[in-house]
C-alpha cells in the first residue's frame, strides 16, 4: 500500500518503529498472557533471535490480565503487579518495547509506565473514556476493531484520540462476527480501513478464533491453520503491522491455546511473511 500522511512512529532506545510508510510490517508478537516468567522469557528469547536474524521490527506482546474470559473459572493471570514487573525485566534484557491491553480507565496510568503501545480490546473499542484517557498518555494506541463494526466505522473511533491531541493511532483487524461461533475476515476491508488515514494492523491470531463455546466446552476454540493463511493474505495486501500470539506448548497454554502459533514454527512463518512483504 502507498505511504500514509499520518505515519505513526516512536523510538525505543536506538531503535525506531513505524507504521504507515509502506515499507514493510512491524510485528507485535508474544504469548497471550503472562502465565509465568519462565514461559514468557522463553518466547521473548526466541522472538528476539528470529526477528533480529530476519530484520523484522518486533514489539513484545503480552497481557497482564484477561478480563473478557468466557468462564469465571478461566485463568486470568497472576495479577497486574507481578506481570508488569516481569515484563519490565524482559524489556530490559531483550531491549524490546511492550504492547499490552487495558480494560479500565483506572489501569491506564500504571500500565503506561511499563508499556510503549497501549491496546484497546475489541469489545471496548467504542468506550470513549477508555480510548481518550489512553490517548492522553501520548503512547501509540492500537485499537482492535470491534467484531460488530465495519472497517469505515473505525475512523470516528480514531478521531477520538486525535481530539485529545494524539494521532499515533493504529487500527487493528481481528475478524467480524458472523454468528454461530464464527468470525470472518474482510480482506478488502483492510484497504478500506486504511483509507481512514490511519495505519492498519492485522491480528491473524484472534481472527482465527471460534468465539464462545465453539470448542464444545467453556472456552473459545480456534482454527490454528487459518493463522498463517490470514497473515500471508494481510502482508500481501500491504498491512502496516502484524499481530501474532505464540506459545512454546500451545496444547498446554492457559488461554487461547487453540489459536497460539507454535513457537517452534515461528521462524518458518516469519521467513515466508518477510519474503511476501519484500515482493
Amino acid at each position: 500500500m502507498n505511504p500514509l500522511e499520518n505515519i505513526v512512529e516512536f523510538k525505543y532506545g536506538s531503535k525506531s518503529f513505524s507504521w504507515g510508510s509502506g515499507k514493510g510490517f512491524t510485528l507485535m508478537a508474544g504469548p497471550d498472557i503472562f502465565e509465568d516468567y519462565g514461559m514468557v522469557k522463553e518466547v521473548a528469547s526466541e522472538l528476539k533471535r528470529v526477528t533480529d536474524e530476519l530484520g523484522i521490527p518486533w514489539i513484545l506482546k503480552c497481557s497482564f490480565d484477561k478480563a473478557n474470559r468466557q468462564s469465571s473459572s478461566s485463568f486470568r493471570g497472576l495479577g497486574m503487579d507481578e506481570a508488569l514487573e516481569g515484563l519490565e525485566k524482559l524489556k530490559i534484557e531483550y531491549n524490546c518495547p511492550l504492547v499490552t491491553d487495558i480494560h479500565e480507565v483506572a489501569q491506564i496510568k500504571k500500565v503506561a509506565q511499563f508499556a510503549d503501545v497501549l491496546q484497546i480490546p475489541a469489545f471496548l473499542s467504542r468506550q470513549t473514556d477508555l480510548v481518550q484517557e489512553a490517548a492522553k498518555t501520548g503512547k501509540v494506541i492500537n485499537i482492535k476493531k470491534g467484531q460488530f463494526l465495519a472497517p469505515w466505522d473505525m475512523k470516528a473511533i480514531a478521531q477520538k484520540c486525535v481530539a485529545v491531541g494524539n494521532s499515533k493511532v493504529l487500527l487493528c483487524e481481528r475478524g467480524t462476527s458472523f454468528g454461530y461461533n464464527r468470525l470472518i475476515v474482510d480482506v478488502p476491508g483492510l484497504a478500506e480501513m486504511r483509507k481512514s488515514g490511519f495505519p492498519v494492523v492485522m491480528d491473524a491470531t484472534h481472527s482465527a478464533q471460534l468465539p464462545g463455546t465453539a470448542a464444545g466446552g467453556t472456552a473459545s476454540g480456534g482454527n490454528r491453520e487459518a493463522i498463517a493463511i490470514l497473515a500471508k493474505a494481510a502482508v500481501a495486501c500491504g498491512v502496516d503491522g502484524l499481530f501474532l500470539e505464540t506459545h512454546p506448548r500451545p496444547e498446554k497454554a492457559l488461554c487461547d491455546g487453540p489459536i497460539a502459533w507454535p513457537l517452534a514454527d515461528m521462524r518458518s512463518l516469519l521467513t515466508t511473511l518477510k519474503k511476501i512483504s519484500e515482493i
